[in-house]
């Protein structure tokens, strides 16, 4: 696929996300063929798994808790890691911050981040390398979402925790994901999030906020 852009264009339309409607996302729908496609369709087009298309239940709480507490980002340096639609890239850019570097390895999510940051008219940097394992100085790291797998949350966790022991404010969104590690993080808030049994085991998820603990 040589046109990431015009395919985010083409399989989505502009949505409010339930729990933060300020924000304006390229989002694909119940009636999208995007929304349908099964890994073996995603596969025969050559394409990874479209998370960008999607406004995780992780990713609205953040979003809605820095929307609330802009003091949170405010003139500082914000990553948004793994950051699939940009939702929270966006929120922090809303909120204030200083500057906002939006990280994702897959193309697909670069041009929907950038998209939906002329959306909602935020300046946001996509960037797509692999940090994890980096440090370039971020005053507040955000991940949503990030524990769906053994393999990612094994190689994520840690790192997120140095980069609080650094000195960061790491921020965690996630509803219960299976591999979000039981110890190391303060919870600050919860939301219920509404969202559709065709992504979730239930209509209405319940998800949190941490603050990622330094390393004693």
């Amino acid at each position: 696929m040589s046109d990431p852009r015009g395919f985010v264009l083409a399989q989505t339309a502009v949505a409010h996300p339930p729990l933060v409607p300020e924000i304006r996302l390229r989002l694909a729908s119940e009636v999208m063929p995007l929304w349908r496609a099964t890994e073996a369709d995603l596969e025969d087009l050559g394409l990874p798994p479209p998370y960008w298309a999607f406004a995780w239940p992780g990713g609205q709480a953040l979003a809605r808790y820095l929307l609330d507490r802009p003091d949170v980002v405010t003139d500082r340096r914000v990553l948004d890691f793994a950051a699939g639609s940009g939702i929270q890239g966006i929120a922090a850019a809303l909120s204030g911050a200083a500057e906002v570097t939006a990280c994702d390895i897959d193309p697909f999510a670069l041009a929907a981040i950038e998209i939906n940051a002329k959306l909602n008219d935020t300046s946001i940097a996509a960037d797509g390398s692999d940090l994890v394992g980096s440090d370039h100085g971020w005053d507040v790291v955000l991940a949503g979402d990030v524990c769906y797998e053994s393999a990612m949350s094994d190689a994520v966790v840690p790192w997120l925790r140095s980069l609080a022991t650094r000195g960061a404010k790491v921020l965690l969104g996630d509803p219960g994901r299976s591999y979000l590690p039981r110890s190391g993080l303060k919870q600050l808030i919860t939301y219920a999030v509404r969202t559709s049994r065709d992504l979730e085991d239930d209509e209405l998820r319940n998800s949190v906020v941490w603050q990622v603990r330094k390393y004693r």
